[in-house]
Order: C-alpha cells, then sequence, then structure tokens
C-alpha cells in the first residue's frame, strides 16, 4: 500500500489518497477525478499525477508506506517531498553561477553559489570524480534576491588541505536548467578571486556584501577573526551554563 500526503505550508498533512492492488482510494473532500497514480513494482516507483491544476494545489506532497518491524510492530516512512508552485509566472534559470573558494589554515572551503533563479526549488548536490559527496557539506536556504520573484542560494564544502589538487564538481537540478560547476584547478587564493576589481566603482566594501554574498557570505570571507572568536565565547558561556545545571542537579540528588 503506498499513501501520498498534502502538505500545505504552515498546515499539518492530510492523506489526499491510497493504492492498494492497483485499486486508488481518494480521501473525502478532494476530487477523485483530478488525481491519477502509476505504480510501478519492475522500477520501484509510484506517480502522482494533478489535473487541471489551480492554486489551491500548491503545496509539498510526500508519498509514504508502512514497514513491517520485529514484534509485530509496524514504521511508516515518508519520501522527501515534492513541492509544487503554481504561478503565473514563468520559470527562469539561474542568471549566475559560480564556485567560490578560501583556504584557510588546513582546510579549503568551497561555496557553490546559485543566483537569480525562479521558482525557488532546486537541487544541488557535490561530487568528486567518483561518487556524490556528503561529508562536510552544508546546503543554505534559499533567499529572496533584490528584484521580486528571483532566488538564490548557496552550499558549501569543506576539504582539508592536501586535497587542494583534487577536482569536486558542484551540480544543480532546476526544473529550466541543469549544470556541473568544477573547482579552479590552479585558484588564487587572495581576495580578489571573489571580487572582480571595478576602477569606476567605489562602493565601500559593505555594499558589495549585501549584493553578492547577501550577508552570509561576509560573515565566511571577511570576518574569519571575528566569527571564531564570537564561536569560542558562545562555546565557553554554553559549557559554564551546563557546568552550572550539572552542579544543580547534583546538589538536589545529594542533599
Amino acid at each position: 500500500v503506498i499513501h501520498w500526503y498534502k502538505q500545505k505550508e504552515g498546515e499539518a498533512p492530510e492523506r489526499l489518497l491510497f493504492i492498494s492492488g492497483g485499486e486508488v482510494t481518494v480521501e473525502s473532500g478532494f476530487q477523485a477525478n483530478r488525481y491519477m497514480v502509476e505504480r510501478s513494482s519492475v522500477q520501484k516507483q509510484c506517480v502522482l499525477t494533478i489535473k487541471d491544476v489551480i492554486s489551491d494545489d500548491a503545496a509539498t506532497y510526500y508519498c509514504a508506506y508502512w514497514d513491517p518491524h520485529l514484534w509485530s510492530t509496524w514504521i511508516k516512512y515518508f519520501g522527501v517531498g515534492t513541492k509544487l508552485i503554481v504561478s503565473e509566472k514563468g520559470s527562469s534559470p539561474p542568471a549566475n553561477s559560480e564556485i567560490l573558494q578560501k583556504k584557510h589554515e588546513n582546510q579549503i572551503m568551497y561555496v557553490c553559489l546559485i543566483e537569480k533563479f525562479y521558482p525557488e526549488v532546486i537541487r544541488v548536490t557535490w561530487t568528486d570524480d567518483e561518487k556524490e559527496v556528503t561529508d562536510n557539506v552544508v546546503k543554505g536556504d534559499t533567499w529572496q534576491s533584490t528584484k521580486e520573484d528571483e532566488y538564490s542560494i548557496a552550499s558549501w564544502l569543506t576539504v582539508p588541505a592536501e586535497n587542494k589538487d583534487k577536482k569536486y564538481y558542484c551540480k544543480y537540478e532546476h526544473e529550466k536548467k541543469k549544470d556541473s560547476l568544477p573547482t579552479q584547478e590552479k585558484p588564487n587564493w587572495g581576495i580578489l578571486t571573489l571580487f572582480p576589481v571595478d576602477s569606476e566603482k567605489t562602493a565601500p566594501q559593505e555594499e558589495d556584501c549585501r549584493t553578492v554574498f547577501n550577508r552570509v557570505f561576509c560573515l565566511i570571507f571577511f570576518t574569519d577573526p571575528l566569527m571564531h572568536r564570537t564561536a569560542y565565547l558562545v562555546y565557553i558561556i554554553l559549557l559554564l551554563k551546563s557546568s552550572m545545571y550539572y552542579l544543580i542537579v547534583l546538589f538536589f540528588i545529594y542533599r
């Protein structure tokens, strides 16, 4: 039995339908003639099709199934979800994509920046020459650019400095475009690789931070010492608070 759930933003998921033995049962409150489900046992996939899409269909859709475990227990597993966006605005591919990099002590940080696309649904992964890389990867949330209805996203990959000669790829999949960006073979580790020099533009560095890196990148590339010091102080404070809680618990236990 395969179940399909619909979750609108800010609401709890509700079951839309389920398919069992080739028969589809649509829950009350939904128009059965608008939904079609195809299940393939060979390809191990189940496809949901929504006909005559309307604005109310905008939601994230999840497939799920029950899996039997020991001692007669059942666990329901959910897929990662597919977000459906309903809009009159046409899709647009990313206007710019690049990999920025910074070497710090014994590590190299690659930042894959993908800018100005619509809609905001996009998949970003890192790979080397052989397989997908998942360790030490952080994917940021999409943010809205200065222009309305344009989105950007960034993903970080941190590798040991001894891997400087190894090539990594940032791959993204948008409904309008797919691409794979390689890391530079002979990077210039200076700050000029991040901001091309324009002799006619004399805006302060803070302005570059707002327009190019949208605050997040400034923290990475311009405020390393401050960021590390702040993180250290926060760590010390949390450690002291934990010690205090520990002493208070011991006091109540052994009083």
